[in-house]
């Protein structure tokens, strides 16, 4: 299954070569803003933060004060509120009022953050200044129901959510950019070919000398004087031209699922490969010794008795001949009827002998 999984991949990669620009890169300007806040979480059903969470009770304190309200914080309860850290990444273009999700995650150690509400808390970016604020009921999508018994049945991760359009931008980002002296495109992955590719592309759009690639990420494109009346325009067919992407041989393993990605300039050279697996299993052989029936001071003893066996599985040899593309590789190291992980262990093996022509990424 994992073989059939690397030929799909390959077909995809091929079939989608050529990708719109607005799916590979990003205009200047066009940054990111992520935004910070803390706050609490209440109407909790007996989930919330204990009195060892001491930040939250001076937090509850603070906030009734505001309210008029004095309360020792030795006769609060908390067991119905949690304090949380808020967060968010906000588009540079969004506009004063525009709406947006925040991500919720609970700081004390409150049990579960199903049911509660966020109350309003200002959200501010790294230079401090507050952008905009957040409230709302939370969606946890899960549950963990924990009885006096110790019985628990969950479901996700109850202890952090979102509240979907729960934040309210107060300030705009970025002022207006002025694309009207020309603009940089910029690649999320930097690469020289894709780069040259997207300023061929765009001069063959709209006419020589508009684009030229000053390096792996960028291309200078300049804004032609027929555009200029309607930049907004220009710059929409500009993010759909399509651009032929390039990208480096890499094959990328995940020890912990067993998962194995591999791209399709991925080359193994003539090389010759034995895998066998050495196999121990541990079994149990309880013993049970009891007195006789009138045994005055007999008792019964138990002796587990571990005995372990090792087998062996053949070991095959096969010979590769230089396998050009993702099939071939798959196709030969399936002909060892070996698991994803031992299949992990040998493209390392490959690697270290500089049989694998590829970057081998492990995550």
């Amino acid at each position: 299954m994992i073989i059939y999984i690397f030929a799909l991949i390959l077909v995809w990669q091929t079939t989608t070569s050529a990708q719109r620009i607005k799916d590979i890169a990003y205009l200047s300007g066009s940054e990111v803003e992520q935004i910070i806040g803390y706050g609490l979480v209440v109407g909790l059903a007996g989930t919330g933060d204990s009195h060892r969470s001491a930040f939250t009770v001076q937090s509850v304190t603070s906030m009734l004060k505001r309210f008029g309200i004095t309360v020792p914080q030795s006769k609060l309860k908390t067991k119905n509120v949690a304090a949380v850290m808020i967060t968010a990444t906000l588009n540079s273009f969004l506009k004063t009022g525009s709406k947006f999700d925040v991500n919720i995650s609970s700081l004390g150690d409150s049990k579960s953050l199903a049911g509660g509400t966020l109350l309003m808390t200002p959200l501010s970016g790294i230079n401090g200044d507050v952008y905009g604020f957040a409230q709302g009921p939370l969606s946890v999508g899960g549950y963990d129901v924990q009885t006096s018994s110790g019985g628990r049945v969950s479901k996700n991760h109850t202890s952090a959510g979102r509240v979907p359009r729960g934040g309210v931008l107060k300030r705009d980002i970025n002022p207006m950019v002025d694309y009207s002296s020309g603009l940089s495109v910029l690649l999320k992955n930097p690469d020289l070919s894709t780069a040259s590719n997207m300023s061929n592309i765009i001069n063959t759009a709209f006419g020589d000398n508009t684009a030229k690639a000053n390096d792996a990420s960028e291309i200078v494109v300049t804004i032609p004087a027929d555009k200029q009346e309607n930049i907004v325009q220009f710059l929409a067919e500009l993010e759909s031209l399509e651009v032929t992407i390039d990208y480096i041989a890499k094959v990328v393993l995940n020890e912990r699922t067993g998962t194995i990605v591999a791209g399709a300039h991925v080359k193994i050279m003539p090389v010759s490969i034995t895998h066998g697996n050495l196999n121990i299993d541990v079994k149990s052989m309880p013993v049970i010794s009891q007195p006789g029936a009138f045994a005055k001071k007999g008792r019964t003893v138990f002796f587990n008795n571990l005995i372990p066996e090792a087998t062996e599985d053949s070991s095959k040899t096969i010979a590769l001949d230089a396998a050009s593309n993702v099939q071939e590789v798959a196709a030969a190291l399936n002909s060892l009827h070996v698991s994803p992980q031992d299949i992990i262990s040998i493209f390392q093996a490959l690697k270290e002998s500089g049989a694998l022509v590829a970057e081998l990424v492990i995550i």
